[in-house]
């Protein structure tokens, strides 16, 4: 099979980690007999300091004609002082924009090898976490109607809207769906819709919509206050989590913490298409880059993120993800994950063991 990916590294750590995950896909290639062919192309900081913006017309064109996109980091200090319309960030959320993509899958795993690593007591985890948080990508407060005003009373004031409509929330109960599908057939579909009248219709709608055409899958609900205090009371209970863009947002982040490194957490960000966005769900880390000390597994499990969920190569997957196990087994760490009894290496010798046990 033959595919096309483009390549953003980006910015900080992203020319290392995004280097490390093509290494493994390569391995990839040799082992499956597949053909990958890698374009690499500018976002961010590095296409702002070539190009004079963060999202050149080239780069929206090559990712819209390749197969699917993986993406390094974006950003840091060295652009912090433009215009919010020219940071690096930007970038990001136009090429999303650009690529349809409404959905953001975080799978949050604690891997056996790194159990010691959790904040959480032993016995909550020792049955295994993995808890795939699929967040609303494109609607929500974060693109609602906002404002600023004046009131004679109480001072200066703010407001943001939270909105949604059956059709944004139907799409993405599909990609829930589909995902539950392949693993336990659960969902939990998180809301506040005993205060928020969005709410209501999320509830209303993700139930009329999985009992049409996902009759196969339960879904529960449970109020995000609850799902946050239930993530670090007992997070084995959860599988697939939907949740709206402000409430993914947050509860994304809670689940990545138990499993004790944001070092080795991947995400994709999907559409109608098969053509996806993969990333690390950690920053460009400006401080390390260059070091080789950088973290890649977070990078290479998006990598297999993409074998599974754009090409449908799950036997590529599952290697991958053993070849992560195996290597997390042998004791061998990067330095954001590295204890007591174990091997320090560097981002490229890290990646270059993962790529052996493919």
């Amino acid at each position: 099979m033959n595919k096309h990916i483009a390549v953003l590294a980006g910015d900080g750590i992203g020319p290392e980690i995004t280097a490390g995950a093509v290494e493994v896909l390569r391995a990839v290639a040799d082992r499956f007999s597949h053909t990958f062919t890698f374009e690499p192309l500018l976002m961010g900081g590095c296409a702002i300091d070539a190009c004079g913006e963060p999202l050149p017309a080239h780069t929206v064109e090559r990712c819209l004609s390749s197969d699917s996109v993986l993406l390094g980091a974006v950003g840091g200090p060295k652009w912090d002082t433009l215009p919010g319309d020219k940071r690096p960030e930007k970038g990001l959320l136009g090429i999303r924009k650009a690529m349809g993509l409404y959905s953001n899958i975080r799978p949050a795993k604690l891997w056996k090898a790194l159990a010691d690593a959790s904040p959480l007591r032993r016995e909550l985890v020792a049955g295994g976490v993995e808890i795939v948080v699929v967040r609303e990508l494109t609607g929500g407060i974060y693109f609602g109607e906002r404002g600023k005003g004046s009131d004679a009373v109480m001072g200066e004031t703010a407001w943001d809207t939270e909105k949604y409509s059956e059709r944004e929330i139907e799409r993405i109960t599909r990609i829930a769906c589909e995902l539950a599908r392949r693993r336990s057939g659960r969902i939990i579909s998180v809301d506040k819709a005993n205060v928020l009248e969005s709410s209501r219709l999320w509830r209303k709608t993700v139930h009329a919509y999985a009992g049409k055409y996902y009759p196969d899958v339960t879904v529960t609900d449970m109020l995000v206050d609850n799902a946050a205090m239930q993530i670090v009371k007992d997070p084995a209970q959860f599988d697939v989590l939907l949740t709206s863009n402000l409430f993914g947002d947050i509860l994304s982040d809670e689940a990545a913490q138990v499993t004790g490194s944001i070092g080795m957490l991947a995400s994709s960000s999907l559409g109608d298409t098969t053509c996806g966005l993969y990333e690390p769900i950690h920053g460009s880390a400006p401080d390390i880059a260059g070091r080789d000390i950088a973290n890649p597994i977070a990078t290479i499990l998006a990598a297999a993120m993409m074998l599974r969920d754009s090409f449908g190569m799950q036997k590529e997957y599952a290697a991958v993800e053993h070849a992560v196990e195996e290597t997390l087994a042998e004791g061998w760490r990067t330095a954001d994950i590295f204890s007591e009894g174990t091997k320090q290496i560097g981002c490229r010798e890290m990646a270059r063991r993962i790529a052996e046990h493919i």
